[in-house]
């Protein structure tokens, strides 16, 4: 009682369905349930500027008629994780359910598709914005009764009063777009590496940049990089520093001055050989990787990645 007290019985409830593969014992872990309560909470929070967004929406619908390739991506992974989930719900393994369904809301929708919509809201982008809130609630419920019933409950456009009696989500390969998926998910890529590059080298706001693409997603670079005229430039600086970054969708440019503290650079490096050498050693444990949610497991897998590309440019300013 003391637990849901603190931490809400969804959250409970959660840990104790997902975090356990069959023919294996559970393992009480309040660390756990407290990181499911912060899962819900990004929920919540998403569910908010979904909702906010939705107040003025001008059809009472799916219009599915002017799809952005950012639409068309997470569409594409809203069916994948709904064919993935009901192939493990039929076989009981929620553990997997819980880490698919972790990784997509937290990682896919709020992390990156939520980001994404903000560089252009229409219509389109609310319905799909709708859709997919409304495909992770049905999903969740089963695990977090109350809290996706409560946000269910606000939602347009349903199609039952209680999403106890609602429709389950169905795969629909009509709105599947491989090829829109895999181009947005290398946006997503430059975007991480450069926004990396950017904290490695202290580089402000405003900074110059050479940027040139041969993507028609300019303008998600541009939103998501915080990339103003005033900072565009044509040609590079002399007695600047710069740093590049080339993808096969973008090559950008910044430039900029930083005085560097000898000092303060090996401290960083020394910070970051001694995490990357404490996650190796963790990532090896065979223990660690086979027990510990899939999801967390992956999250320590792209943080050493992270920090190897970090240490590499750190060691460059030497």
């Amino acid at each position: 009682m003391d637990v849901i007290d603190k931490y809400g019985a969804d959250s409970l409830r959660f840990f104790l369905t997902t975090n356990t593969a069959p023919g294996t014992d559970l393992r009480y872990d309040e660390e756990k349930i407290k990181s499911t309560w912060n899962f819900i909470n990004k929920l919540w929070n998403a569910s908010r500027y979904v909702l906010m967004n939705l107040e003025d929406m001008k059809t009472s619908g799916y219009d599915y008629q002017n799809l952005s390739k950012a639409d068309k991506w997470i569409l594409t992974l809203k069916n994948n994780l709904i064919k993935d989930v009901i192939k493990n719900m039929d076989s009981y393994d929620f553990h997997n359910v819980g880490n698919m369904l972790y990784k997509f809301i937290w990682e896919d929708f709020c992390d990156n598709y939520i980001e994404l919509s903000k560089a252009a809201m229409n219509d389109t982008t609310k319905a799909v914005l709708l859709d997919v809130l409304t495909t992770i609630l049905k999903l969740l419920h089963p695990f977090m009764p109350y809290v996706t019933e409560e946000i269910y409950s606000m939602l347009p456009f349903k199609d039952s009063e209680s999403i106890v009696i609602s429709t389950y989500p169905k795969y629909d390969s009509e709105t599947v777009f491989n090829e829109e998926m895999e181009e947005i998910s290398k946006v997503i890529v430059d975007l991480r590496e450069i926004r990396n590059l950017k904290a490695t080298n202290n580089i402000k706001k405003d900074d110059r940049v050479m940027f040139n693409t041969n993507s028609d997603l300019e303008y998600i670079y541009k939103s998501q990089l915080k990339i103003t005229d005033d900072i565009l430039i044509k040609e590079p600086l002399e007695d600047y520093q710069s740093i590049n970054y080339k993808s096969s969708l973008i090559d950008i440019t910044y430039f900029f001055k930083n005085e560097v503290n000898k000092e303060e650079l090996e401290a960083d490096i020394k910070k970051l050989k001694d995490s990357i050498e404490r996650r190796k050693k963790l990532l090896s444990n065979e223990n660690y990787v086979n027990k510990a949610p899939k999801n967390i497991v992956d999250l320590d897998r792209e943080k050493l990645k992270e920090e190897e590309v970090k240490l590499k440019l750190l060691e460059e300013q030497l």
